[in-house]
């Protein structure tokens, strides 16, 4: 375990925000449960709904710890390669997905028999592919037919595939994009030029769809059959009219709101939830209404306090980031899972329309934790850069300390080598030559004596 702590990188803030969001998600996971166990079969016993999610939890933490190992740069081409396939995923999930609460988000993985919702990763995949081009255009400066086609087209064959099924989602990366397009310093004109194409072709979606409902009703394609939940859904959170067609939602945030009211300032204990008895989406969508049950105001505003915090700690992370790419990156995965919390915890307690958005980290779903985690691995890949250059700068510093006390050493050595060498030569010069101050061989005085 030991070594497991020390080989985590990156910001260990976010680490510990991230491990307590997971570890206390088995309390409420577990006690709202019980909902689904006895409309499944019947027992009440929740046991292997915990289960499940302990699984979905530490695989999500394996996947965590495993992308936060690969240097986020790597992902900027490998955006290019996926998105094409994620579009062919959506595509496929649009017409033969599996349907779940009159929604066709997920579909099914051969052989594993488990669901994925493919939005997730296409809302990875997207925001890591907005953030490469923007990077690019720190430098190199592009017109807006040229970021047309290369971002928005893109961002909005997604959108497309997305909408029909799921328009929160769909609305969520179209608010995340153009934030992201903000901070990365799109020119404000285009920006208003997308917003309001966008909300132009969203109208006529809409227009669209009424009219095929109105001529042929029994009929209506698969595309637009969401778009009148949409409606109910709008008129029901507006008005205090109640249609048939709205009444589930209804009846969820009456239950949810009962649930909050139940729980007062402490809490009605762990496991003692009584509406998680009534809402069908207790573990899920409306999960955070059975932890301010059971927790009261006080848990309530703990898990808020968590989402708060990660949320400084992504601010700090994108602050900290050495290349725009990877400040980008940061703010494109990192805030809308703040967001979606937000999202999330707003619908329990009907400040805005049921969108169907889980609570990050907290949730029971396999495809949702599993996502966030590949987000949140991707962040830190971003943050253990800064620590490995910071570690890097540190160890050429003290390379090059030792690198010059060995040169400074090696040229002591070799200079008194060279000192040692010429007093050794001086002192075999005058120990050994054997000569006379008069050379009778040689002396000139010899032609002078020998005439006389």
């Amino acid at each position: 375990m030991k070594s497991i702590l020390t080989s985590l990188k990156g910001d260990k803030g976010i680490w510990s925000f991230v491990a307590l969001l997971g570890m206390f998600s088995f309390m409420p996971v577990f006690s709202a449960s019980s909902n689904l166990a006895y409309m499944n079969h019947g027992t009440g016993n929740t046991l292997g709904y915990l289960l499940k999610h302990f699984v979905h939890v530490v695989f999500g933490f394996v996947i965590l710890y495993n992308i936060q190992k690969v240097p986020y740069h790597y992902f900027r081409g490998l955006s290019k390669v996926l998105l094409p396939l994620v579009w062919l995923l959506l595509a496929y999930t649009l017409f033969f997905g599996i349907e779940q609460g009159s929604a066709t988000r997920w579909i099914q993985v051969p052989f594993v028999g488990i669901s994925f919702q493919t939005s997730s990763l296409a809302f990875i995949v997207l925001m890591i592919f907005v953030a490469r081009f923007l990077s690019k255009t720190q430098t190199e400066p592009m017109s807006f037919k040229t970021s047309f086609l290369q971002l928005w087209v893109p961002v909005g064959i997604t959108l497309m595939l997305i909408l029909p099924n799921n328009f929160s989602t769909a609305a969520l990366i179209f608010a995340m994009v153009l934030m992201l397009t903000f901070i990365g310093n799109y020119p404000l004109k285009y920006i208003g030029i997308i917003v309001g194409s966008g909300i132009m072709l969203f109208m006529m979606f809409i227009l669209v769809a009424k009219v095929v409902e109105k001529t042929n009703p029994d009929h209506t394609p698969k595309i637009f059959q969401r778009v009148k939940t949409w409606e109910n859904r709008v008129e029901s959170f507006f008005s205090n009219e109640e249609t048939e067609s709205s009444k589930d939602d209804n009846y969820q945030i009456e239950k949810a709101k009962t649930a909050i009211a139940s729980g007062g300032v402490y809490g009605l204990g762990p496991g003692k939830s009584v509406q998680k008895n009534f809402l069908p989406q207790s573990s899920s969508d409306f999960i955070f209404a059975i932890i301010v049950e059971e927790y009261g105001l006080v848990g309530g505003i703990g898990v808020l306090v968590l989402y708060l915090l990660l949320f400084f700690r992504f601010i700090v992370a994108a602050h900290k980031a050495n290349s725009p790419f990877g400040r980008l990156l940061v703010v494109g995965l990192g805030f809308p899972i703040i967001f979606q919390a937000l999202i999330n915890m707003g619908v329990a307690v009907q400040l805005l329309p049921v969108t169907g958005q889980t609570l990050p980290l907290v949730s029971s779903g396999g495809s949702s934790i599993w996502m966030t985690c590949v987000a949140i691995g991707i962040i830190l890949s971003v943050t253990k850069k800064e620590e490995e250059i910071a570690a890097e700068l540190e160890e050429k510093e003290q390379r090059e300390v030792a690198l010059q006390k060995l040169i400074d050493k090696q040229l002591a050595e070799d200079e008194a080598e060279a000192e040692l060498a010429e007093a050794e030569k001086l002192s075999a010069a005058f120990a050994t030559d054997n000569y006379s101050i008069e050379d009778k061989a040689s002396n000139p005085m010899n032609a002078v004596k020998n005439r006389y």
